[in-house]
């Protein structure tokens, strides 16, 4: 049937755009916008028809969601950040068909989930920063997944993202690549620090354990870091709670993946966050265990290992 073609975690920070605009910053980000294109390069050379994208910009409440429509076009302004990305234009396709699959299947596995294939609500900018730069041309659709997920599990993430993957591989007839938008520690810089932080990270403390983290992804230490991904994401001020990052790696085979992650876009500091663009190779899975974590973060994490 279809294939889960190509997987990566990549930044979507609005300085990318900012970089493109004339003044003090333009050019700044070249590097990693370039690692955009350089992914978007690899997904049409492997065929790729429809990207879809984990989006820790995407604000959730309850369930799982998935935008779907069937065109996106429009002007986007950041709420969040209008000094850095203002009427930003973006089009492109959408995908009902698969994001309706995509739903079906995680629903069956036991994990709620929402196709919104009729709607007029718009892609966030951690969807709409990476397609600007891997999809000018409109070559691929489009299928966004809230990822910024208030009141949820990371290890219903991950069973969201092996029931995207078996949605792919079993009931679809195409190629697809996943991408989880979002950064690794994300502590913003105080209020009135921001240009003195625009190309550095918080605290050497975060900066040591997203280094740390990145090493351990090279080396393909994944049962390590699957054990410590609830932690860190609370410690490290993970971005969406990383819950993209969890979807990523259900889609990949959690502790049991056995790729190393390829460095696009090296480490980099963005207003205190660390970010960088990264390639997961996809590698056969059957089955894999993953960490169920306690109630609350205030309670500690304890992974146990559960099967699907």
């Amino acid at each position: 049937m279809g294939q889960l073609a190509l997987a990566a975690k990549i930044t979507h920070v609005p300085s990318l755009y900012l970089s493109e605009q004339p003044g003090a910053r333009k050019g700044t980000r070249q590097d990693a916008i370039d690692g955009h294109k350089e992914i978007g390069r690899r997904c049409r050379e492997l065929g790729v028809d429809t990207i879809v994208v984990f989006d820790t910009h995407w604000l959730v409440n309850a369930n799982y969601h998935i935008n779907c429509g069937a065109h996106f076009k429009g002007l986007y302004t950041s709420p969040e950040l209008p000094h850095f990305i203002s009427n930003m234009g973006y089009e492109f396709p959408g995908n009902p068909r698969l994001g309706k699959l995509l739903a079906e299947v995680a629903n069956e596995m036991g994990v709620e989930a929402l196709a919104h294939d009729r709607t007029t609500l718009a892609p966030e900018y951690g969807t709409l920063v990476p397609m600007r730069y891997m999809n000018e041309d409109q070559h691929f659709k489009t299928v966004s997944v809230s990822a910024l997920c208030t009141v949820h599990y990371l290890d219903d993430s991950a069973r969201l993202g092996w029931a995207i993957r078996r949605a792919i591989e079993e009931r679809y007839d195409g190629k697809v690549a996943i991408l989880a938008s979002g950064s690794l520690s994300h502590r913003f810089a105080q209020n009135g620090l921001a240009p003195e932080f625009g190309f550095k990270i918080w605290s050497p403390l975060l900066e040591r354990m997203d280094r740390d983290v990145i090493e351990m992804w090279k080396k393909g230490e994944w049962a390590e870091f699957c054990a410590m991904l609830p932690e860190y994401a609370v410690k490290g001020h993970g971005e969406g709670f990383m819950h993209d990052t969890a979807m990523l790696l259900g889609a990949l085979g959690w502790s049991a993946y056995d790729g190393q992650a390829e460095i696009i876009t090296p480490y980099f500091g963005a207003s205190g966050t660390g970010q960088l663009n990264a390639v997961f190779p996809v590698t056969p899975q059957d089955g894999h265990a993953i960490p169920k974590p306690v109630a609350s973060a205030a309670e500690g994490y304890t992974p146990v290992s559960v099967r699907l």
